[in-house]
């Protein structure tokens, strides 16, 4: 069964690309070759900041769209909540 998520990354030029995939491993290698998104073709190195699983590609797509709809402020803000929570897991 495919595991559905939205990821942010964190570009070289301090951008962020907000994506979805049903294998994130294989994306972000496709991202890293430059033959991802043209948005991060030429922003690498490229650095997962921000992962979230979801249950389906429906609920995938609407909160990657979401998510896009945020400001920077707003992602930055999901980013250190996330990088929080995760940290007191470890």
């Amino acid at each position: 069964m495919k595991q559905w998520c939205v990821y942010i990354l964190k570009c070289k030029d301090d951008t962020l690309y907000t994506g979805m995939t049903d294998d994130f491993e294989k994306r972000l290698a496709v991202h890293r070759a430059g033959k991802g998104a043209k948005y991060t073709r030429g922003r690498a190195p490229l650095e997962p900041v921000y992962f979230e699983p979801c249950e389906d590609l429906s609920s995938a797509c609407k909160r990657e769209y979401a998510i896009k709809q945020l400001t920077r402020a707003k992602k930055i803000a999901l980013i250190e909540a996330y990088q929080e929570t995760i940290s007191h897991k470890a």
